[in-house]
């Protein structure tokens, strides 16, 4: 609601009491607006402009946190047009309009129903206007006013972060930044001290410090005092207070973690003064001796480092580097080790870091260290004097003839006899041999420097006592040239001479000679015609002197009716010593030609320079003959095989290896085999018995070994008798008496018999061959001991003479 003019329909009275103290407004300001608003003169109305304009007089202020019971009272709203018969009613709408605030309708009396936060909303926007209880019309338009709530410090300061963390560099001078912390205050910083803070440290005296207006944190002790290696971690606690740090205020705290960061203020130090280390003397280049050690109370980069050899006799022999990963010298072999001949070596070992700070250490910041390695005594193989021996030889040398000699030495101190050998695998074919007392190289075969110029072959040499220690070394023989082998034609050469009209002394054909040997001032060939050719020749030859021979006509016309074809032998001699010749044969045929000089018709089979059959004509021969034998010997043989019975006809017929059985009996078909009629008709049987006693196919031999007639149950005339009728029981019975009578029998009836049944049966042997072997009666009583399953026998040897009589 707007004042009006005294000639306005409506009057506003604001009553704010308490407002009027808080905002310190004096009372004579208020009582001349209450006088403009009351109908004054114009005149003083323009006088109080100046004073509406600094006073907001639709604004009403209200305390946050209102602790009272009641509700808290804002203001009062009145119009000119309430005369106090109650006939106009106050409505209030707007934020908060009828839940927070509410307006008595009918005096116009504002107030807050609850506790406000001007944190949460700081003020309120609301609407007011009067109408006319019966009719319901506005007798005023709305007037838009403003509620602010009055800031209290009821907010305590809150950092950014609950805990911090900061660094800086160990050493660091006074008053270093190290980090910079920020509060904030939620109440009012408009409005009195609620909201100005004031920082200050509570713990991580004497170390830091705090600004206490814009919270950076410095260190507050000098670079001696700083040292990250006494003391690297420092937590520091800071407080941010409101109400400019006064009695009352509020406080807040947070946490700060401060590391020293490191600098490369120290150096590294060897952990003892004197290592001690032992190697072979058989390794080799690279071979790791031991690791050294030296310790560094800096990190990271700071704390890597470096070693060098610096001094000793050991210096070219041994290496130095630094492990990456343990930040370990590492002392490696560099050349090779000899225990005969230096047992120990003694170096200074030196470190520093890589990356030095000036501010803190000198370049000169080193450490050295005495390192004494011990080299370790191994039994070596012999050690050749040369690494690789060259022997000449010529290739004409007599077999045994020395070519060079091989040296090799045990360097241990033992100096264990050395023997030499030939590496076989490098010398096939055995044309050399070494000796094994003092290594002599020798021939054991005749060489040829044009078939191998070189020759490279191994020699081993062995400690006498220790086959395992050996060594090798190559030994390369070049045979020098021997002019043993005479020059030859190039080519085999062919020439033709025409019938008519030829000059004498025509140059027909150019001729050159080779030779596989190789003298040292080069070739150098003589040609000349042989002496068989020389008389009455008809050719000549020219030596043209370099190494070439031209072959001349000495006849102006040849006749091909006369001779079709002419050799002319060639004499080649070479120029070195001992001096070679050979002789070749040139061919010239006869030809005709017509009248322009061009031939016709020439001899078309030329004779060979050579008669007889070629190398290559002789061995295809020798291999036909060959192939021929072999097709013969393989034809006899497959016609011998199929000649052969084979031992086995099929996978049925297996036979004993040991016992051959040459009568299978006949069948029925069979009349010469046992009758087994016999068994059932004895009385037939009786009659046959003399005749067949005596088996027909065996004549015993052995009949005056044996006595005549045996006690208890002998073997006599009366007894082998059978009678007219026996049953078949005593039948067999008396068989088999017999078969005791007569061991030799070969057992051809169904009673078989076996002499021997193998070493070690618990019943020994069951044969009636062996019965007779003691003149005592036998006891087969014992075979009622053997169980069941020779219960038959028992009953069959067992029987008394009196069940055969």
């Amino acid at each position: 609601m707007r004042p009006r003019h005294p000639s306005g329909k409506m009057r506003t009275v604001l009553v704010v009491v308490s407002c009027v103290l808080c905002l310190g407004l004096p009372l004579d300001a208020l009582a001349l607006n209450r006088q403009r608003t009351l109908g004054a003169p114009e005149k003083e109305e323009k006088l109080l402009k100046r004073v509406r304009r600094g006073w907001m007089w639709n604004q009403f202020f209200l305390q946050e946190e209102y602790t009272g019971s009641d509700y808290q009272y804002i203001g009062k709203l009145q119009s000119d047009q309430d005369h106090g018969n109650g006939l106009v009613k106050y409505v209030l709408s707007g934020e908060g309009a009828g839940n927070i605030f509410i307006i008595d309708e009918n005096n116009g009396d504002l107030h807050a129903t609850r506790r406000l936060d001007r944190e949460e909303k700081a003020y309120y926007i609301l609407k007011a206007t009067v109408v006319n209880k019966r009719t319901g019309q506005k007798l005023e338009p709305e007037t838009e006013f403003t509620i602010k709530l009055h800031d209290i410090n009821d907010n305590e300061p809150h950092f950014s972060q609950e805990v911090y963390t900061g660094s800086v560099p160990e050493r660091s001078d006074i008053g270093t930044s190290v980090i910079q912390v920020t509060a904030t205050d939620a109440d009012d910083g408009m409005y009195g001290n609620s909201a100005k803070l004031v920082y200050s440290i509570s713990q991580g005296h004497p170390y830091f410090s705090v600004d206490p207006n814009t919270g950076v944190i410095r260190t507050a002790l000098g670079p001696g005092d700083m040292d990250r290696e006494q003391r690297e971690h420092y937590q520091v606690v800071i407080e941010a207070k409101d109400m400019a740090g006064q009695r009352g205020g509020l406080t807040g705290t947070t946490v700060v973690n401060i590391t020293l960061t490191d600098v490369n203020d120290n150096p590294p130090r060897f952990t003892q003064s004197i290592y001690q280390f032992r190697v072979p003397e058989s390794s080799e280049s690279g071979t790791p001796v031991g690791r050294i050690r030296a310790a560094d109370k800096d990190i990271g980069e700071n704390a890597e480092m470096y070693f060098t050899i610096v001094s000793g006799d050991g210096l070219d022999t041994f290496d130095i580097f630094t492990d990456k990963a343990t930040q370990e010298g590492v002392i490696t072999v560099s050349k090779p080790l000899d225990y005969e001949k230096k047992p120990s070596y003694t170096v200074e070992i030196q470190v520093q870091n890589t990356q030095i700070d000036p501010r803190f250490m000198s370049p000169g910041s080193k450490d050295v260290a005495t390192v004494r390695i011990a080299v370790e005594d191994v039994d070596e193989p012999p050690l050749f004097d040369k690494a690789s021996y060259l022997m000449e030889v010529k290739e004409d040398a007599a077999v045994g003839v020395a070519l060079g000699s091989v040296s090799a030495i045990d360097p241990d101190g033992a100096r264990n006899i050395v023997k030499y050998a030939i590496d076989r695998r490098t010398d096939m074919d055995h044309l050399f041999n070494v000796h094994p007392g003092n290594g002599s190289v020798f021939l054991l075969k005749s060489l040829d420097r044009e078939e191998s110029a070189w020759h490279n072959i191994s020699v081993i040499a062995t400690e006498l006592h220790n086959s395992r220690q050996s060594s090798h070394v190559p030994v390369f023989i070049h045979l020098l040239d021997v002019n043993d082998n005479a020059p030859t034609l190039a080519t085999v050469y062919e020439t033709f001479v025409s019938r008519p009209n030829q000059n004498r002394y025509l140059r027909i054909q150019t001729v050159r000679a080779v030779d596989v040997d190789e003298p040292s001032a080069g070739h150098k060939f003589y040609f000349s015609l042989a002496p068989e050719g020389t008389y009455r020749s008809n050719f000549t030859i020219r030596d043209n002197g370099d190494n070439t021979a031209s072959i001349l006509t000495r006849r102006a016309s040849y006749s091909r009716l006369q001779q079709s074809m002419y050799l002319v032998p060639v004499v080649i001699t070479d120029g070195d010593y001992p001096m070679q010749s050979s002789t070749g044969t040139l061919t010239v045929r006869v030809c005709t030609c017509d009248r322009d000089g061009n031939m016709e018709l020439c001899n078309p089979q030329p004779l060979s320079s050579s008669p007889g059959l070629s190398t290559g004509a002789l061995i295809a021969i020798l291999l036909c003959a060959i192939i021929l034998l072999m097709i013969v010997v393989l034809f006899t043989a497959l016609k011998r095989q199929r000649k052969q019975e084979p031992l086995i006809i099929s996978k049925e017929d297996v036979r004993d290896n040991v016992v051959s059985y040459n009568d299978e009996g006949g069948g029925e078909e069979d009349t010469q085999a046992f009758d087994i009629g016999a068994l059932r008709h004895p009385q037939s049987a009786a009659v046959l018995e003399e005749s067949t006693k005596q088996r027909r196919d065996i004549m015993p031999t052995d009949t005056l070994l044996y006595p005549p007639h045996r006690q208890h149950g002998s073997c006599s005339s009366g007894l082998l008798m059978p009678p007219l009728a026996v049953p078949s029981r005593d039948f067999i019975n008396q068989r088999v008496l017999e078969n005791d009578c007569y061991p030799t029998a070969p057992p051809y009836d169904s009673l078989a018999t076996y002499a021997y049944e193998g070493a070690g049966s618990v019943a020994e042997s069951l044969s009636s061959l062996g019965s007779l072997s003691s003149e005592a009666d036998q006891d087969y009583q014992y075979l009622s001991d053997w169980g069941p399953r020779f219960r038959k026998l028992a009953d069959l040897y067992g029987a008394e003479d009196a069940d055969f009589s």
